[in-house]
């Protein structure tokens, strides 16, 4: 699989300062695959995510893209490159427009702004009533929604999502699912998902990683995660 892989991470190592977060990660995703990370808060996941994305140093290991490394690139050179990446709390520009912060997700890669905005509805037809709505005025599943779309609208080969279903209703969750398996499908948009609801998981990964202190520790199919015993021994989540 690694042969084949979008990315492929060997070895990775970041921390905060003198503490270390990860502790020697090893992950793969092929084109158009949607990898989960599950694990409780502590563990690693949002670090994780923050390196891959290049918010966070890493103290050591590679991140390849295709075949190129990009451990020592700038977050603007990995958007360049094709990494799109929705946080926790999503953190779209709430003063800025929709239509403004689809622009700005469109800005790395120089792609045109309309065409962006153009695929944006298209993608989540839910935004075309409210692009000249400020993004502060919006409900917590429509900054959701907004915060995948900026991101898509870099046109990223990976996804990068943290937390997606945080503080959102079950209609939009399963709004997003259809759209992420979709788009997965039609693009080949490979998409790695840290998250601990594991309906959601479930439902859209087709891999599942756990991470316990800074390290993968077991790879999951989707069925396992409706064994409650099974998670329960792995992660505690079924308790």
């Amino acid at each position: 699989m690694a042969e084949t892989a979008l990315i492929e991470v060997r070895g990775l190592r970041a921390g905060y300062q003198r503490i270390p977060i990860l502790q020697g990660i090893e992950l793969h995703a092929a084109r158009g695959e949607i990898l989960g990370v599950l694990g409780h808060n502590g563990m690693g996941k949002t670090t994780l995510m923050k390196t891959l994305a290049g918010l966070l140093p890493a103290s050591a290991g590679s991140i390849r893209l295709e075949g190129e490394e990009l451990v020592r690139l700038a977050p603007h050179q990995r958007a360049r490159r094709g990494i799109g990446y929705v946080p926790q709390g999503r953190e779209m520009f709430p003063g800025l427009s929709v239509r403004e912060n689809i622009a700005m997700g469109a800005a790395p890669r120089g792609r045109a702004v309309q065409a962006a905005v153009d695929a944006a509805t298209a993608d989540f037809p839910v935004l075309a009533r409210l692009l000249e709505r400020k993004g502060g005025a919006l409900s917590g599943g429509e900054q959701q929604i907004l915060a995948i779309a900026r991101a898509l609208a870099g046109e990223p080969r990976l996804l990068l999502l943290d937390e997606p279903t945080e503080g959102i209703q079950p209609s939009v969750v399963e709004e997003i699912e259809d759209h992420l398996r979709r788009l997965a499908r039609e693009r080949a948009l490979t998409v790695i998902v840290v998250e601990q609801d594991l309906d959601f998981l479930a439902n859209l990964a087709d891999r599942v990683l756990v991470i316990q202190k800074g390290r993968i520790v077991r790879e999951l199919g989707p069925a396992e995660l409706h064994d409650l015993q099974t998670i329960d021994e792995i992660t505690g989540f079924g308790a």
